[in-house]
């Protein structure tokens, strides 16, 4: 047996880092006191090992400086790398407390006082942060009560030892603690295991990779010498990784399972470069397994990457995701979420012609999803492969290869790059589609059917090409057969370079048929119904915006510009405009199934997990407003009225880039109903700066009324409690009362879980403080369950300031 190995033997784990030293020597360690405490922004906020290498304590989010992180990192390297976290699942801002009690105990609270988490002993004399990575707390003999060794996250440090029954679990991302998708475990019978997880509910898949000890493994060691290997019963070890650093005392060391299920070694070279043979910086020295696109082969979840895209391993282990032509990341902020079509579905009711004319193939080589075949023929070309896919409407890919033909359908899971063997991944896509969401939809004025809108989409069923040539021919004639009504832009404008139309007042007020069919109307505009071709899908909203401030020719094409450069699947599109004049218009795609607040507030209320959805879009389209246009743009209008439905009820959000058009008091309102303004930020009534959060705030409003199917100021309800919605749903979440908000609605009260996410998120956003809400980004992660929610903050204790 190696010398290492017997010594860890002879000495029980939990002693072996205070056998080095003698009950006398344990000051030099910094003991920490009994009744000392951390708070996040205080003089106090980490205890730091004698050397300054390691510190305990609050750890700011990458993301987000204002959440917290109960944490150990190496203090000497420039990113500060956390090594240990107690609270990745629910993080806490400024206002928490880590406290050593008087009783020997080690307890973080927020800054409600609730418990987060406990060490959960009592009989602690002293604490310290050791020079190891170790966090203790010991009694007065020096024997160890609790130590974070015992209790990994993510990583391993040398002297550490995994025992037993003891797991690593990945980061959700590299920059969310979360948990996430993979687990490294030492089981109980000695196996020492690789699983995927299902997130959020902790199901495990099947293994991905296993020592294959069952009965024989004791624990996992990092050793001095940067070995990680599992100790053997039968005195023999099985190394993990094999690296060996010459110096270990100028390096630092760790071993992480990486947020991808990949457990890599690094070492960090203390004095920086050295001589050329070292990064600056943390250097990939081994990892586990070898390629984990080719090692999880779970027959059910996604796989090492999410459901509709693949796995490629790059150099060092590194793991790319991406997804198959004509489709797009749900997120490319969190490519674990998986891909989606840029193309609608193919209807199974089309004819053959249809079929052809719409959709195509797109060739990978070498790429195959193995668990999604759900049918196999045999044998047969590569002509007929097509053929048999592309006349099924479930048929989203089917993989050639030697005269077999496998046919998948959607979700596509456990995609991965293959070793050459010849096969081709023939993914159907709609025709000209590539990848990208599709330009705004071009309008021409048709001057001989009573300047009528034609869509530029009605060939539809022919190519890109015959469309091209049939357009360019049509515009051809038009301009030499009307040269009168030739529209141009307005002198100085960038509408050139969008896919936007000018039209005159004249030819709008033509195709609304004088304005006649008012579809809404609000404080600065009014709605109207204008025919396209006489057809019933080619319609649009021609909005006529009233009382603009003067002079706002440049501004108001300024913002055209803004909006027409927009393009999200949740936000509706602008078509064209009318500057004439006095005249203002916007015309826009047409929302046939009108606005959310017809949808939620009728006679029946609407499916659970189609309002999901709605809440969902709705929250995605502000985050692209927000923080993924080229241009920021806040709505300062959210509410009900202004989401509106298209044809398969996804959310549109209307009216945004409007706010800087509009005279400064439009868009406030005042109720005097305990104070409330609806959906109305505080901030809009004092003399401080209006930031993005405004929208946020009404976000969460709008999100509770989705929850409950309630409007936020119900006039009719029977007591007053719960005349305001904010304050009533605020009431049943401390009371323990949430299955009240949705009373009556079993879909959603067979999923409580979800419902409390909402109720918590709409609780966060509808803080009176605007740098108390989150970002629309943190927004749509908690909603997804991406990412833990800190308990919200009673918002009865503010409200009462804003009567």
């Amino acid at each position: 047996m190696a010398p290492s190995s017997l010594f860890h033997h002879f000495l029980p784990p939990l002693l072996l880092l205070l056998a080095l030293i003698s009950p006398s020597d344990a000051q030099a360690y910094h003991n920490i006191s009994l009744g000392s405490s951390l708070t996040p922004l205080g003089e106090n906020s980490s205890w730091l090992s004698p050397s300054g290498e390691f510190a305990f304590g609050f750890y700011p989010l990458e993301t987000d400086s204002s959440l917290f992180l109960l944490a150990i990192w190496f203090v000497k390297t420039a990113n500060k790398t956390v090594v240990w976290y107690a609270n990745g699942d629910k993080l806490v801002q400024d206002g928490a407390v880590v406290q050593l009690t008087t009783d020997g105990d080690l307890s973080l609270k927020d800054h409600n006082g609730q418990n987060v988490w406990d060490a959960d002993i009592s009989n602690a004399s002293y604490a310290a942060m050791l020079d190891t990575g170790n966090f203790v707390l010991a009694s007065a003999d020096a024997t160890v009560s609790w130590q974070s060794f015992a209790l990994p996250s993510d990583t391993i440090l040398p002297s550490q030892e995994l025992n037993l029954d003891t797991e690593l679990r990945a980061r959700m991302m590299d920059t969310d603690y979360s948990s996430g998708r993979f687990k490294l475990r030492v089981q109980a019978d000695g196996n020492l295991v690789f699983y995927s997880v299902a997130v959020p509910f902790e199901f495990q898949y099947d293994p991905y990779w296993a020592s294959n000890t069952v009965g024989n493994g004791t624990q996992l060691v990092f050793d001095e010498l940067g070995t990680i290997y599992l100790d053997l019963k039968n005195g023999t070890r099985l190394n993990f990784t094999s690296a060996r650093i010459a110096s270990m005392g100028d390096f630092y060391h760790r071993a992480t399972l990486d947020s991808d299920g990949v457990f890599r070694q690094y070492v960090y070279p203390k004095n920086g470069m050295r001589d050329g043979s070292w990064n600056e910086g943390w250097n990939l020295v081994d990892f586990q397994p070898p390629d984990i696109c080719q090692a999880v082969t779970t027959g059910t979840g996604s796989g090492a990457c999410g459901f509709n895209s693949y796995c490629k391993s790059g150099n060092q282990s590194l793991v790319d995701c991406e997804c198959p032509p004509g489709y797009s990341f749900l997120d490319p902020n969190r490519k674990y979420k998986g891909c989606e079509a840029n193309f609608p579905a193919q209807r199974c009711d089309a004819d053959e012609k249809e079929i052809e004319s719409l959709y195509g193939f797109s060739v990978k080589i070498d790429v195959n999803w193995p668990f999604s075949d759900y049918e196999h023929f045999n044998p047969v070309d590569e002509d007929r492969c097509r053929k048999e896919c592309l006349s099924d409407c479930f048929c989203a890919v089917a993989i050639y290869n030697n005269g077999n033909c496998w046919k998948k359908k959607l979700p596509l899971a456990n995609g991965k790059t293959v070793p050459s063997n010849g096969s081709k991944a023939l993914i159907k896509v709609a025709k000209g589609n590539n990848s990208q969401p599709p330009p705004p939809t071009p309008i021409i004025v048709k001057k001989d059917r009573g300047a009528r809108i034609l869509v530029g989409s009605l060939l539809l069923g022919s190519s890109a090409v015959v469309n091209f040539v049939l357009i360019t021919a049509i515009l051809f004639v038009r301009s030499c057969s009307y040269n009168k009504v030739r529209r141009k832009l307005q002198p100085g404008s960038n509408m050139a370079a969008l896919s936007l139309r000018s039209f005159t007042y004249s030819e709008l007020e033509e195709a609304t048929n004088g304005f006649s069919e008012e579809l809404g109307s609000g404080a600065f505009s009014r709605v109207y119904k204008g025919y396209f071709d006489d057809g019933p899908t080619t319609c649009v909203a021609v909005k006529k915006l009233d009382n603009l401030l003067p002079d706002m020719d440049k501004e108001f094409m300024n913002e055209v510009g803004s909006i027409g450069r927009t393009y999200h699947k949740n936000l509706v599109r602008l078509h064209g405009f009318c500057n004439e004049g006095n005249e203002r218009l916007l015309v826009y795609e047409f929302m046939k199934n009108g606005s959310l607040r017809e949808f939620l507030f009728g006679s029946v209320r609407p499916n659970w997990n189609l309002r999901v959805q709605i809440a969902l879009g709705i929250a995605r389209g502000l985050l692209y407003l927000h923080e993924e246009c080229s241009n920021q743009i806040i709505h300062c209008d959210i509410k009900p009225q202004n989401i509106l439905l298209d044809d398969n009820l996804v959310a549109r959000i209307s009216d945004f880039g409007l706010a800087k058009l509009l005279r400064t008091d439009q868009t406030r309102t005042n109720t005097a109903i305990r104070g409330t303004r609806g959906y109305v930020a505080p901030e809009w009534f004092k003399n401080i700066g209006i930031t993005a959060k405004v929208d946020v705030y009404s976000f969460g409003v709008m999100l509770l009324e989705i929850v409950c199917c309630r409007k936020c100021v119900e006039q009719e309800v029977g007591n007053e409690e719960g005349l305001i919605l904010t304050y009533w749903v605020s009431d049943c979440y401390r009371d323990g009362m949430l299955e009240l908000v949705v009373e009556g609605d079993e879909e959603a009260a067979f999923d409580m879980k979800r419902v409390e996410r909402f109720v918590k998120v709409a609780l966060w956003c509808i803080q009176e403080e605007p740098s108390m809400r989150p970002t629309m980004q943190k927004v749509t992660q908690m909603l997804d369950g991406a990412t833990s929610i800190p308990e919200p903050p009673d918002p009865s204790s503010y409200m009462s300031s804003i009567q």
